[in-house]
């Protein structure tokens, strides 16, 4: 839109508050804004000292403007912010807050269960947050568990199923943690009066909690109810523990808001502090994305607004770093100079100056090193490893009596389970039960290919990258990779010297001992073994380093009972029942699930087989055990 466009219209602009748009190609908004006069706010676009780039170009890009007049700023406001979020036009700001943030969670339910949950629906549910930690949210839970013990499952606890007797009480009763509302043993009379007075406390009106407990407390013990005042005496002592650890401002300062800003070319920051009953409960950063220049009163208010309806806020005091305008007569807003409500802005603009630390350390401005890194540095020097393992093996075998011996290899990459990688193996060569040779034959197994293609790349020193990689395509790209830093930098071998020793002897045929670490881990006390060393390495059982080994171990031995398993079902599953004529395998399974055994099966009516297996293989069944030769068996 260019300035003579605009002089066609400006003589009929008002001089009233209202919403203006300016409308792109597309006949879709480009930009949305609010002012207190629609004429001089709209006159400012298009002046000659308004030099700032974005907004010109935007003003460029627009074919016409629209405005609607509305009784007040704040109707002003609140129409503003419904067409930004229906349209999201191109040039407003972007609130930029990608995290689910955690919510505490009472649910619309006979016996309100109270949980932690990342997605608030519109259940008629109530829901206090959005918390900044789930730490945080996970410490209240923990106060809350201990002073009001509540149920945790999920069971329609109607009257009407209670009195039925539908359900029976679970171990979180016998532990202490639930008071049995399934059994009827707790009522719910006095369930929700436990609720509520968990609501003071996510409110923070804790204070009025306190004072009722105590009455309480002092009642019981009037009345010679010691053991139970003790109990609310116990819950005393875990609210003040709770209350320590809140933020505690000042009795005075009740609810209010305060907010904190920065901005710098291209972002603005807001920081949201909400106090109630002198307890900070609340605390959000946002992230403005800015569009165009807009003066920093309007990306504050803009920002309070929205914030407020997010937080459901309904503080009659906001706190702020610079004057504002805000449109609600019945809002007091404070720029404070000094005294408790200076060291609350103060507080919070620490809070903006933590996040915008933390922003910078994610984008890599001053990276740090990864808990998984950390981790794995530690084992590296508890192994004393030439590199770092971010690439661990680990084997272990099972067998029963012998029997269907099967053996297991996970893998973790970068200190996490690498699933895909993961390998079965069926003992091809050895009979009887033989952990060590089945140990051998495993390891031989998975390493000969990567040995051979190792070897082959080292026969030719003088070849460079490139050729290295041309050995293991195009033929042997299934078998393994070209070089020995494709092998991991350590195996694991779940057992002590025994299984070590089998596994270091078919590293040693492979030409791989001494070209990656091994080694040994023995259940009984967690001791380490390494090749050739007599004696074990003992390390600290609260390194994290050893409990990485022990988590890979135990991954190993669950990976191979659950292939042993199925591999020992599979070979009993065979019954006399697939020797009858048209039952299957499948068939016979169905009928063992029913009836428990082959016994009961030989003694169930015609109808009762009909109703598992058919009528046919009913009569099959029937007939067969009918025959003289069947009698007996």
């Amino acid at each position: 839109m260019t300035l003579g466009d605009f002089k066609k219209i400006s003589s009929s602009l008002p001089d009233e508050a209202g919403v203006y748009r300016f409308i792109g190609d597309e006949d879709m908004p480009i930009y949305v804004g609010k002012a207190k006069n629609l004429k001089k706010r709209l006159t400012s676009y298009f002046t000659k000292n308004n030099a700032q780039y974005r907004t010109q170009v935007m003003v460029r890009h627009s074919k016409h403007i629209e405005f609607t007049v509305v009784q007040s700023e704040q109707d002003a406001l609140l129409l503003e912010n419904q067409l930004i979020k229906r349209f999201q036009p191109r040039y407003n700001v972007n609130l930029k807050d990608d995290k689910t943030f955690p919510w505490i969670c009472i649910k619309k339910e006979p016996f309100p269960r109270v949980f932690l949950t990342r997605k608030p629906e519109k259940d008629g549910s109530e829901y206090y947050g959005p918390y900044t930690s789930v730490k945080r949210v996970r410490e209240i839970l923990e106060y809350v568990k201990k002073m009001y013990p509540l149920r945790t499952c999920n069971l329609n606890l109607t009257q009407k199923n209670i009195e039925a007797k539908k359900f029976k009480i679970c171990l979180e009763f016998h532990l202490g943690n639930c008071k049995g509302p399934c059994e009827a043993k707790q009522s719910i009379e006095e369930y929700d009066r436990n609720i509520s007075q968990i609501r003071h406390i996510l409110k923070g009106n804790v204070h009025e909690v306190v004072q009722r407990m105590k009455e309480q407390m002092n009642d019981l013990a009037a009345n010679y109810h010691f053991e139970d005042a003790a109990w609310v005496k116990k819950k005393l002592d875990y609210l003040e523990e709770y209350q320590s650890k809140s933020l505690v401002v000042h009795p005075t300062i009740t609810n209010v808001d305060v907010f904190s800003f920065r901005e710098d070319e291209k972002n603005a920051y807001v920081n949201c502090m909400r106090i109630m009953n002198g307890v900070a409960v609340q605390t959000k950063t946002v992230e403005i994305n800015k569009k165009i220049e807009e003066e920093k009163e309007e990306l504050l208010l803009y920002v309070i607004n929205e914030l407020r309806t997010e937080l459901l806020s309904q503080s009659n005091e906001i706190i702020v770093p610079f004057a504002i305008d805000f449109p609600d007569e019945n809002v007091t807003v404070t720029v404070p100079q000094r005294g408790d409500k200076k060291k609350l802005l103060e507080l919070s603009e620490k809070n903006l100056h933590y996040y915008l630390l933390a922003r910078e350390a994610v984008s890599g401005v001053n990276k740090r090193t990864s808990r998984e890194e950390k981790i794995l540095q530690q084992l590296q020097k508890d192994f004393r490893l030439t590199e770092l393992p971010t690439h661990i093996e680990c084997f272990d075998n099972s067998n029963f009596q012998g029997a269907y011996p099967v053996a297991s290899m996970v893998v973790f990459k970068n200190a996490k389970p690498s699933k895909k990688d993961y390998r079965h193996f069926n003992i091809k060569t050895v009979e009887g039960p033989n952990d060590f040779a089945s140990m051998e034959e495993i390891v031989f197994r998975r390493y000969r290919h990567k040995s051979v293609i190792a070897s082959e790349a080292k026969q030719s020193p003088e070849s460079n990258e490139n050729e290295s990689m041309e050995i293991a395509s195009p033929g042997m790209k299934n078998v393994g990779l070209a070089t020995t830093n494709d092998l991991p930098q350590l195996i694991i071998i779940d057992g002590g010297k025994g299984q070590l020793s089998a596994a270091v002897n078919s590293l040693e045929k492979l030409g791989l001992l001494g070209k990656v670490a091994v080694a040994g881990i023995a259940k009984k006390l967690e001791e380490i073994y390494f090749p050739h060393d007599a004696l074990p390495l003992y390390i600290d059982k609260k390194s994290p380093s050893l409990r990485l080994i022990q988590q890979i171990r135990d991954e190993a031995h669950r990976f191979a009972i659950t292939f042993h398993r199925k591999k020992r079902d599979k070979g009993t599953l065979r019954t006399e029942l697939i020797d009858i004529k048209g039952i299957s395998e499948k068939s016979a399974e169905k009928l063992l699930q029913h009836f428990h055994s082959v016994e009961k099966v030989r003694n169930a009516t015609e109808e009762e087989l009909a109703a598992v297996v058919g009528k046919s293989k009913a009569q099959s069944i029937i007939s067969y055990y009918s025959k003289p030769e069947s009698s007996g068996s």
